[in-house]
């Protein structure tokens, strides 16, 4: 299995995630049209860099109250919250709402976004809701389904297991890539090619975008660089 460092997955974050999907279509090509967010996402914090840690996973409802009892479900979440805390970090909580609406209530807030970073979460990405955004945590990303007012009766029902964002389907551990458009889990065989893979398209693109961007650009100029991208490797 590849070592993957924290230094690894930190250098990604200086690239947005539509970057990484690209370079993901160059280093894992069966991967282009999967394992990215394909719905419409909310950004609490679209100024910070993105996010990129390994997914701790959880599943939640919020409609209709919690069948455990209260000691019990506070032994869920303590145990969910020691399941954050784990190593390896930093960590991206990854939550699926199980409710026919997704976000009915919200998990993430104030409190929760304090906790998460303090055991180091560097954000969450979810189907479900957030709110507080005032209050959030400073420098903690959420990338959610929508925004809303109300925790209702929002409780965990699981984690560790596979769940399900927009499409994104993750698994406990997988690496995850998030920033203000959406997510991508990135395979660890991945990690380490995609700086090489990113330099490449960074130079086939610059042929072309500096003929766009120049005052005499014309269809002609545009077959030629077109032409000279393609022979970059």
């Amino acid at each position: 299995m590849t070592e993957i460092s924290a230094a690894d997955l930190d250098r990604l974050t200086a690239w947005d995630t539509p970057t990484i999907c690209n370079a993901l279509e160059l280093t894992n090509p069966e991967r282009r049209a999967t394992g990215f967010t394909t719905g419409h996402m909310v950004c609490a914090f679209p100024e910070l860099k993105p996010i990129c840690g390994y997914a701790r996973t959880a599943t939640i409802r919020a409609v209709a109250p919690p069948v455990r009892t209260a000691a019990e479900n506070l032994a869920t979440r303590q145990a969910y919250y020691e399941y954050v805390a784990a190593k390896p970090g930093p960590t991206v909580s990854v939550i699926q709402d199980l409710d026919p609406e997704p976000g009915f209530g919200a998990f993430w807030g104030e409190v929760n976004t304090a906790i998460h970073k303090g055991l180091g979460a560097l954000g969450v990405v979810t189907d479900g809701s957030i709110r507080d955004l005032d209050a959030c945590a400073k420098g903690f990303q959420l990338v959610a389904g929508r925004v809303g007012p109300s925790h209702a009766h929002v409780h965990l029902v699981s984690h560790g297991g596979q769940v399900n964002i927009f499409g994104m389907v993750v698994n406990d551990g997988d690496i995850i890539h998030a920033d203000r458009h959406g997510a991508v889990v990135v395979p660890r065989d991945a990690v380490k090619k995609l700086p090489d893979a990113i330099d490449l398209l960074t130079r086939r693109e610059a042929v072309i975008l500096d003929a766009a961007r120049a005052p005499d650009f014309s269809i002609d100029k545009l077959k030629a660089a077109m032409g000279q991208s393609a022979e970059i490797h």
